[in-house]
């Protein structure tokens, strides 16, 4: 990842919530655009330290990397860590394409009892516990951008997007965390 101390980070200092919703940033994370063919999906997660999911809106974490499902042939992968995504992904002889993205995008992490109707103000997707529960992940709109989703937890949520667009929907969120009730 590139050197962070030259960038001024997304959303620094922005806070916002409501008495059941919490909204902050998530701390500067490594990210890796992966497309690999699913012949070479186990050497993949062999070099990542991490099992690649293969069904539709599922996640896989191990330490500080978390693997996100976004196609058959398709994923994010953050790491929270150390990063060394793409030299992972390269180490691993298999044919992939690996696009760090780590600067393109930033996360808001949302939680509290009010986090779904929260999300709800601009997403249409069912995030009920049984239609999305812990782990689950989709990308999506929120507004009239895309976004990642991941359920974090119960009431926990990880929205990632790009950082140009990363005033817009923190204010979103601001906005619809005034109306979210636990």
């Amino acid at each position: 990842m590139a050197e962070l101390a030259t960038r001024t980070l997304p959303l620094a200092g922005a806070h916002g919530g409501s008495a059941s919703v919490r909204l902050q940033p998530a701390a500067p994370a490594n990210r890796i655009s992966l497309r690999a063919r699913p012949d070479d999906v186990a050497a993949l997660s062999s070099a990542l330290k991490l099992a690649l999911p293969t069904a539709p809106k599922t996640s896989a974490m191990n330490g500080t990397r978390t693997a996100l499902w976004l196609g058959p042939d398709e994923w994010l992968v953050i790491d929270e860590g150390e990063g060394g995504l793409v030299e992972a992904a390269a180490s691993s002889g298999a044919l992939h394409s690996a696009t760090d993205v780590s600067h393109r995008n930033t996360a808001i992490l949302v939680s509290g009892p009010g986090a779904v109707a929260t999300l709800n103000g601009g997403c249409p997707l069912d995030l009920s516990l049984k239609a999305f529960p812990v782990g689950a992940c989709a990308r999506t709109l929120f507004g009239k951008i895309e976004v990642v989703l991941l359920r974090t937890a119960e009431d926990s949520f990880r929205l990632e997007c790009w950082r140009s667009f990363s005033d817009y929907a923190f204010g979103l969120l601001a906005e619809a965390a005034e109306d979210a009730c636990s």
